[in-house]
């Protein structure tokens, strides 16, 4: 009982001091952000072009559409620059041209919940239709740096074709007759992504000058690139416009070729010891012919029993490396009509780059039939793999297109350079924008869209940002400290619904 007393004591005595308490609390006054006013340093934002290919286009889930456009990152300069800015909007959030009443370019991804899958609709935007202009974004999904004065452009490419001033137009002509007072350029990433969508499977092009004589997939000469970037700028700056020019970020960096992993293939042991016994012969003869080559002396011992190893193939219980061809193997078929059969087979590495496509392709049958598995008994073709010594090819020229980029940003006045490389390389581990950290991988990332390559809205936000940031610091505004100078990352999605039509 003595304990009951002592609490109850205690109690009263709680009660009694809480009356002597002032309980309204005084309110704490939010502190005042001052308003920072935009000082553009005497910059003539009054006619802004935005040059390029797909991402200043606005390019977005595959394909080109209204919404995207709108969040294009010229568009998102525009608005902070407060200016003007038409652009040759497509004709619905579909996506993708028909001709005739027939589709010849696809609609975009929408994400269904497992992947990226096209919509299930079909374009209204027709391609023969000329749009009117004039137009400041100039940005032309496809367009590679030896195509921005190509006279008929249009014709070669549909997109630049609805917006062309006439059937004969460049498009850095189109741009020149807007009397830009400020401008973006961004272009090369096209001269080495056609190679790297394709696996590889183009040209370098090193040491060529002729770029008619290019394919679709080729990389593009940098000496070449550097005449007509270096042409492009002086015929830009002619008459006193200031500029950002944007170089090339990381292609072995998008989401297209970092998503589908080098091991997917789960197997169990019946199975793995089945196709193990399948590539018995294979192994045996690869074996056996760089042992061969070893006693002629054409190949160290040494150099022959590492090519015997990487070119081995094992499978074991779990999950197993897919199969590829790999074109810089020895061809040991064009050494010796002996060694006939014996193909540039290996397993992938974690070294290789697999296109995000060949997701669609590793696991499935060949004819239907059940032994001729994609990745497993038929090997990835070179296409569907970017390989060590391609994505090098890729790096030595990008590296050469960045330098000339550099160079000609350190060398005229007129210019800032926006280095989008180092952007590429930030964004793999995370980059935070506001209330978000954005990374490289697809859907869950934020910067890449559903196909992989392109940005999402908020990564083009990000990308304007970032284009705003190199003003700044070559010109002396203040975007980045005004308020309301910089795009708010909670403005613009990452995904657009299926319903938006």
């Amino acid at each position: 009982m003595k304990n009951y007393k002592y609490i109850g004591l205690l109690l009263l005595s709680i009660g009694v001091a809480s009356c002597d308490v002032n309980n309204e609390l005084d309110i704490i006054e939010a502190e005042a952000i001052p308003e920072v006013a935009l000082n553009t340093n005497g910059l003539d934002f009054s006619t802004y072009v935005a040059i390029g290919a797909s991402y200043t286009a606005g390019y977005t889930d595959g394909a080109m559409f209204k919404a995207a456009q709108e969040n294009s990152f010229p568009n998102i300069l525009a608005g902070k620059f407060g200016t003007e800015f038409n652009q040759p909007l497509m004709n619905d959030n579909i996506g993708g041209l028909v001709y005739g009443g027939t589709a010849v370019q696809p609609p975009r991804f929408y994400f269904n919940g497992a992947g990226p899958a096209r919509l299930p609709a079909m374009p209204t935007t027709e391609l023969t239709t000329v749009l009117s202009g004039p137009f400041h974004n100039f940005g032309t999904p496809g367009a590679k740096s030896f195509h921005l004065g190509v006279s008929g452009y249009g014709a070669l490419n549909p997109y630049f074709g609805r917006m062309a001033s006439s059937p004969s137009a460049s498009v850095l002509g189109d741009a020149l007759a807007q009397n830009p007072t400020f401008f973006t350029l961004d272009i090369g990433g096209n001269d080495v992504l056609g190679y790297a969508l394709s696996g590889g499977t183009g040209v370098d092009q090193l040491g060529n000058p002729d770029p008619s004589t290019y394919g679709g997939s080729d990389i593009t000469d940098p000496n070449v690139f550097a005449s007509v970037l270096s042409a492009t700028v002086d015929a830009l700056t002619a008459n006193g416009a200031k500029g950002v020019l944007m170089n090339v970020p990381p292609v072995k960096a998008i989401a297209n070729l970092t998503t589908v992993p080098y091991n997917p293939v789960p197997l169990d042991g019946a199975t793995a010891g089945a196709v193990n016994g399948a590539y018995a012969p294979y192994n045996g003869g690869i074996q056996q012919a760089l042992g061969y080559l070893a006693s002629v002396g054409f190949i160290s011992p040494a150099d022959a029993a590492a090519e015997i190893a990487k070119r081995t193939i094992s499978f074991s219980a779990g999950q197993n490396a897919v199969v590829i061809v790999d074109e810089d193997l020895t061809d040991l078929e064009a050494l010796n009509p002996a060694f006939a059969g014996l193909k540039q087979y290996r397993h992938a590495t974690a070294d290789d780059l697999l296109l995000l496509a060949s997701s669609t392709v590793i696991g499935t049958t060949v004819g239907g039939n059940p032994q001729l598995i994609n990745g497993v008994t038929v090997p990835l073709a070179d296409n569907w793999v970017l390989t060590p010594q391609e994505q090098m090819v890729i790096q030595v020229a990008t590296d050469s297109y960045n330098a000339t980029m550099a160079a000609i940003a350190g060398s005229n006045p007129n210019i800032a350079l926006f280095d989008f490389y180092n952007l590429g390389v930030e964004a793999v581990s995370g980059i935070v924008f506001d209330d978000y950290t954005m990374n490289g991988k697809l859907v869950t990332g934020g910067i890449f869209s559903l196909d992989g390559v392109h940005a999402t809205a908020r990564g083009y936000a990000l990308i304007a940002n970032y284009v705003l940031a190199a003003t700044d610091a070559e010109f002396g505004s203040n975007f980045t400290s005004a308020t309301n100078g910089l795009a708010k990352a909670g403005d613009y999605p990452t995904n657009y619904s299926a319903m938006l039509r």
